[in-house]
């Protein structure tokens, strides 16, 4: 393959949960730095809007759906508007979802607590996936990544339901790469503790400080650093990865313990 064509998303088009803020946002920015169109697809409109003016300055075109994942009709609507307003679907970025990761006391939440870390974290971008690869397979050419998390493979107190619904992403992944290849392929991004405005509304210095004791590269995580990740997924570089999970923790384990 040629060097220009590694990276090269010029003529892809994107889909972006979750795209308005944090991880998400940095990925739709860095993906469309490198051509591709972009489809934010967010619960909170304003802010998704905000970002596509970030896009377009690059001279990159860009829509912002409304889209609460835990909603069908949302995850239809979002599909079908990528379509009819920009052309097809390439790529796919599984980035929405949440928990109650480190609330998680199994005396003191529901299972209906749990059934939610699942419908948002394994059961929408499932949904998605179904909805998008048709398109994927008709253009020829696929690329699906979900933002799995550390506590897919760490063992800690009081994370049961986000840590388990991350670990049955892996694994979705992995088994839906038999079924969707081989024009489309399907990875995961496990992002270590990144600073987003989750961690920052919980990290003290002394947190931060135990953290990094198990790092090796002595820093945390900045959204650009996962959103690295995603583009190598989603560009023809990784024409022959697939199933797979790569975690991107600065070579270490953090936790909030």
């Amino acid at each position: 393959m040629e060097r220009d064509k590694l990276f090269d998303l010029t003529g892809k088009i994107a889909i972006v949960t979750g795209g308005a803020n944090g991880i998400g946002k940095a990925t739709a920015l860095l993906l469309a730095k490198h051509g591709a169109t972009i489809a934010i697809g967010d619960f909170n409109l304003e802010d998704a809007q905000a970002t596509v003016k970030n896009i377009e300055a690059l001279g990159v075109k860009a829509i912002a759906v409304r889209c609460d994942v835990l909603k069908d009709d949302d995850l239809v609507n979002l599909v079908e508007t990528t379509v009819s307003e920009l052309g097809g679907i390439h790529i796919l970025i599984n980035n929405a979802g949440g928990g109650g990761g480190g609330r998680e006391h199994p005396f003191k939440i529901s299972v209906k607590d749990i059934k939610r870390d699942y419908e948002l974290n394994v059961f929408s971008g499932w949904r998605l996936c179904q909805l998008a690869v048709p398109y994927m397979k008709k253009a020829g050419y696929g690329s699906i990544v979900f933002t799995t998390s550390m506590s897919s493979i760490n063992k800690s107190p009081n994370i049961s339901g986000y840590g388990g619904s991350k670990a049955a992403v892996n694994h979705t992944v992995a088994n839906l790469a038999h079924d969707f290849g081989p024009e489309v392929r399907i990875n995961a991004v496990g992002p270590g503790a990144t600073r987003t405005a989750a961690l920052e509304s919980v990290l003290t210095p002394e947190i931060e400080r135990s953290m990094l004791k198990h790092t090796p590269i002595k820093r945390l995580g900045t959204a650009e650093d996962i959103a690295g990740a995603m583009l190598y997924f989603a560009a023809p570089i990784s024409e022959w990865v697939s199933g797979q999970t790569l975690f991107v923790n600065g070579g270490g384990e953090q936790t909030l313990e």
